[in-house]
Parts: structure tokens; C-alpha cells; sequence
């Protein structure tokens, strides 16, 4: 499901419910995808752009991919649907691939650079 494409004056990246009691074990479930071409989860890899639980804990999380043409385009936010929809209490979760901003290396975040021998 692609996001749609926010109004002028909003942010490109939406905030995510860090205050929320759920997030981060909503987090925790999202970094056990993986991509497959790569051998960081794709959190740490920065692909997770926000993740936002609503007040009935529906979850709506917006990612990208490395590339518009990544070969799991179209079953990585199923991957990520089903780490996170067995979590006690979740009532529904919704991934929108995004494009804007496009990811670039400067989202991955520490551990994904050790992993990668950036560090």
C-alpha cells in the first residue's frame, strides 16, 4: 500500500509514537525482518521511517526499500505486517512503502554500520 503523498507544509516523515506503551515492542517485532540481500533487519537499516499506534493500538508504519526496483518490493510490508500483527493487543496494522525521502546510508543506524563494517 502506497502512503499518500502529504500536503504542503507536512513533514515528508511523519512522527512516530515513541510515547506510545507498545512501540517498542512494535519496533522489536519489526527487527526481525530482515533483507534478504542484506544481513541487517531492516530497521536498523533505516527503512523504517515511522511506526504510529493509534489510541485503539492500530498500527501504521511507513517504510521505503534500498531501491524502487529491490526484488521483495512487493512482500517486504507483508513481512512486516506479519511480525507485528501477532503482538498482544494489536488491533490492525497498515505498512505504506514510501519513496520520499529516498533512503540513503546515513539511516543506518549504529549497530547497521558494525554489522556492515562501516565503523
Amino acid at each position: 500500500m502506497d502512503a499518500p503523498t502529504p500536503a504542503e507544509g507536512e513533514p515528508l516523515i511523519r512522527p512516530s509514537s515513541e510515547d506510545h506503551p507498545m512501540y517498542n515492542d512494535i519496533v522489536d517485532a519489526i527487527r526481525t525482518v530482515h533483507d534478504p540481500e542484506i544481513p541487517v533487519n531492516i530497521y536498523d537499516l533505516g527503512l523504517v521511517y515511522s511506526v504510529r499506534i493509534d489510541a485503539e493500538n492500530a498500527v501504521e508504519v511507513d517504510m521505503t526499500l534500498t531501491a524502487p526496483g529491490c526484488p521483495v518490493a512487493g512482500e517486504m510490508p507483508g513481512w512486516v505486517a506479519d511480525a507485528v500483527e501477532p503482538l498482544p493487543g494489536i488491533k490492525q496494522v497498515d505498512v505504506n512503502l514510501i519513496w520520499e525521502p529516498p533512503w540513503d546510508m546515513s539511516r543506518l543506524s549504529d549497530e547497521a554500520r558494525l554489522e556492515l563494517g562501516f565503523m
